[in-house]
């Protein structure tokens, strides 16, 4: 095997931080598989376009012989999936999508790598007692379903309840994988992770459509009450941590990422508006709490998600370098700076979404 890896849906937010931070620490070749849907963006890597250790390939994880061409050719020590349709409110409304891409798709992925690990150790029987070679799966902490106020934070032992086309589909993605690793002895590591925010975020989500829709004179869309609790994970923090997983987990195991940063949207929204008021204050003089507009809350809309990252930091020594308040400033300071960015991402199907889900409200 060479020193490269194969990522998958990695020009999305969360990939292609991943990849971006990769190639500029010299970490290796990647080899980047995107399907490049609605989420996924080549200005995303636009700073590695030209990298020689970054190969951009337009593919989607279900073309089997695409997959199996790749494996063959670039022979990487590890894959890494990101690859997922991840917006919970799209797979309210259209759920298929999300079944072929996360389930289906995750399965045909799982089938070519197990034929390419299978070939290493035809070739090499005695690397199955330390295989070389990973398979990291990337999850979320919404499969494990909702919390109460006082229940304990997900754990890794944590019974799965997802509640959502989207977070049922990635817990069948998640089981997938395991079988694969007992049933096969497929060498894979999962990780779920909480709301991840920061740069190259796309619109859709609650930091990115509020910080937009706040500078463009817009309602700040809030679901219900706003007293949803997520945990919040800055992007380069997960992408550390995926990182450190890859390097030293045990096979087999799940690892939860979290940022041990228990908000309530409302409150985020609101923190969210105080930097703006300071970085980039409003031209009549008004706050842009303002613009907070409650909405109707989205159907079966779970009220609290926390992750307890423990295992983590205490097998891998890994914690997160940020604070909510740090890398939400990071990443307001970043959508101020990449405004080019911000106008590209946000045409066409964008707007047409924005309207479709709060009914003409916003856009």
């Amino acid at each position: 095997m060479t020193n490269t890896i194969l990522v998958t849906g990695g020009a999305g937010f969360i990939g292609s931080n991943f990849v971006l931070d990769w190639v500029k620490a010299g970490l290796g070749t990647v080899i980047n598989l995107d399907k490049l849907t609605y989420a996924g963006n080549l200005e995303n890597l636009s700073a590695i376009a030209e990298h020689p250790d970054h190969l951009f390939i337009q593919g989607d994880i279900g073309d089997r012989a695409l997959i199996a061409k790749l494996l063959a050719e670039h022979k990487p020590r590890a894959v890494i999936n990101f690859a997922a349709e991840s917006h919970v409110d799209r797979s309210i409304h259209g759920p298929e999508d999300f079944i072929q891409t996360n389930v289906v798709g995750t399965f045909n992925l799982l089938e070519e790598v197990r034929a390419y690990w299978n070939s290493l150790v035809e070739a090499n029987p005695e690397i199955k007692n330390n295989p070389p070679f990973r398979f990291l799966h990337v999850s979320t902490d919404e499969v494990y379903g909702t919390l109460g106020p006082q229940d304990p934070a997900f754990t890794e032992t944590t019974q799965y309840a997802p509640n959502s086309p989207y977070s049922a589909s990635k817990a069948a993605s998640d089981h997938l994988v395991r079988a694969y690793h007992h049933t096969y002895g497929l060498p894979v590591l999962t990780t779920n992770c909480s709301n991840n925010y920061g740069p190259y975020h796309f619109p859709e989500k609650l930091i990115p459509l509020c910080l937009l829709n706040a500078l463009n004179g817009k309602p700040l869309p809030i679901y219900g009450d706003g007293q949803q609790i997520r945990d919040w994970l800055f992007v380069k923090d997960h992408c550390s941590a995926i990182r450190r997983v890859l390097e030293a987990g045990k096979l087999g195991e799940t690892y939860n990422v979290g940022g041990w940063n228990e908000k309530a949207n409302l409150d985020v929204i609101n923190t969210l508006c105080q930097i703006l008021n300071e970085l980039q204050p409003r031209t009549d003089g008004k706050g842009y709490e303002e613009q907070i507009t409650f909405v109707e809350d989205r159907p079966g809309h779970d009220r609290r998600y926390a992750i307890d990252a423990t295992k983590l930091e205490r097998e891998l020594g890994w914690k997160p370098a940020e604070t909510f308040e740090t890398g939400i400033r990071k990443t307001v300071a970043w959508y101020l700076q990449n405004q080019q960015w911000v106008h590209n991402v946000t045409s066409g199907e964008y707007r047409n979404w924005v309207n479709k889900q709060y009914s003409g409200s916003v856009a």
